[in-house]
């Protein structure tokens, strides 16, 4: 038989490069350029000098993995958590807050002026709040490792679908942070332990409520074992999508309270509230500044949920529509505008990207309107808006990107951009809210 011998491939190891990183974009990467092509960079800071890894190659830009600071830009801080490098939770802990603001306002600034045809925009001050123990509503991913006969609890790694296993989170409420501690050493010893695939963890107005989700039934002595665990947290299980079982007398009803407007909402596990609860204040102070609410108005807001932005603008208003695509959030926005005893607000339900239903809602018109889309934005809803002839529009956007797209429009119509603010609710990570004034000319 012929053995055929072939040759080794030359190995072909690229050189490290040495870049001067110029910005961030607007996913937190360092940007710099090398041969004509922009090359990014996570971990880098504008400013700095760096050593780095070429790792891929497209036609128009390059990717790095960061090798060494040469020189380290002045607001480069030391990270907090021991599990920066790995943990996908948080992207900018290694840059001082007030950098990591500035920042991520500036990528915006570029990304809106370029799509708008803006040569500056009207930003006010900013809103922030705590760096750091301002999440009150979070998901942790469960997984027992078999190789290791062990349990892990945490984050997304970066880049990467599989958990990183965490022993603290200091972006977490305080409330919420002995989660590690607490459930830990316990996981092992449940008999259903490797059907827990979740747990939702939420601060209800100082109160730790888990929500454990599994795949399978617990059995009660698996249930004893995990309330006791941590006996002054709420505790809740879902197997099936919707479906809440309380394991502890009480109803699984949650709460939270806008103490400026002396208004506390309900929400079940699965509704959406903003996890910040400092910075939410101020954007439902914003909201009501910006739109000089007026005994006369009225007033629509889009994307309600269940009346973080409506009830506040109801206080002052004439009337207030809130319109919201899920029925049962709808249902929990009447039920919160009963118990604080507004009676001149009224909700609906309808897909807002669709064309609007002819009803009562769709068929008026509005002094003012406020929408809060989710990432994917308003399309759809937006091109609607023209006929209600609302004198003011406030965008609240989660999304700049979406954001940029939908002013597009707003502007088409005849409305002008008179104020931007950026809204930090995520403190350490390259997200960056924004709150958007549209004005008709």
């Amino acid at each position: 038989m012929a053995i055929i011998y072939q040759a080794k491939k030359a190995v072909v190891t690229k050189p490290a490069q040495r870049l001067t990183i110029s910005a961030l974009d607007h996913l937190g990467q360092g940007l710099a350029r090398l041969d004509g092509r922009m090359v990014f960079v996570p971990g880098a800071l504008p400013g700095e000098t760096v050593q780095v890894k070429l790792s891929s190659q497209k036609k128009n830009f390059s990717k790095a993995e960061l090798q060494k600071v040469l020189t380290p830009s002045p607001e480069r801080q030391p990270a907090v958590c021991p599990h920066f490098q790995q943990c996908g939770g948080c992207q900018l802990q290694h840059a001082t807050p007030a950098a990591q603001l500035r920042w991520k306002q500036q990528a915006v600034e570029q990304l809106l002026c370029h799509q708008l045809g803006l040569e500056q925009l009207p930003w006010q001050q900013a809103i922030t709040g705590p760096d750091f123990g301002y999440r009150r509503k979070a998901r942790l991913g469960v997984w027992y490792q078999q190789s290791k006969k062990q349990f892990q609890l945490g984050f997304r790694q970066q880049g990467d679908f599989r958990i990183q296993p965490l022993m603290q989170c200091a972006v977490l409420s305080p409330v919420l942070q002995p989660v590690f501690q607490k459930l830990l050493p316990v996981l092992k010893r449940l008999q259903q332990g490797r059907s827990i695939t979740h747990l939702d963890l939420i601060d209800a107005d100082g109160v730790a409520t888990i929500v454990v989700r599994h795949t399978a039934p617990l059995p009660a002595s698996d249930i004893e074992l995990l309330c006791a665990s941590w006996q002054e947290a709420r505790w809740f299980g879902e197997a099936e999508a919707g479906c809440f079982t309380a394991w502890q007398e009480g109803d699984p009803d949650l709460s939270y309270t806008l103490t400026s407007q002396q208004l506390q909402l309900s929400f079940r596990p699965d509704d959406f509230i903003q996890v910040n609860a400092v910075v939410n204040q101020q954007m439902v102070a914003t909201a009501l500044d910006w739109l000089a609410i007026q005994p006369q108005d009225r007033v629509l807001d889009l994307y309600c949920g269940i009346g973080n932005f409506s009830l506040p603008l109801a206080q002052q208003a004439a009337e207030v529509i809130g319109v919201e695509g899920l029925a049962a959030m709808v249902a929990r926005a009447e039920t919160n505008a009963a118990n604080n005893g507004l009676s001149n607000v009224q909700f609906a339900q309808a897909d807002l990207h669709l064309p609007w239903p002819d009803s009562g809602w769709s068929r008026q018109r509005y002094d003012k309107i406020l929408l809060d889309p989710a990432r994917a934005g308003a399309s759809g809803a937006i091109e609607q808006l023209a006929r209600l002839a609302a004198g003011k529009v406030l965008y609240v956007s989660c999304n700049p990107e979406t954001l940029a797209r939908d002013a597009v429009q707003l502007l088409q119509q005849g409305y002008r951009l008179t104020r931007l603010k950026a809204v930090e609710m995520f403190p350490q990570t390259r997200h960056l809210e924004v709150m958007a004034l549209f004005e008709q000319v």
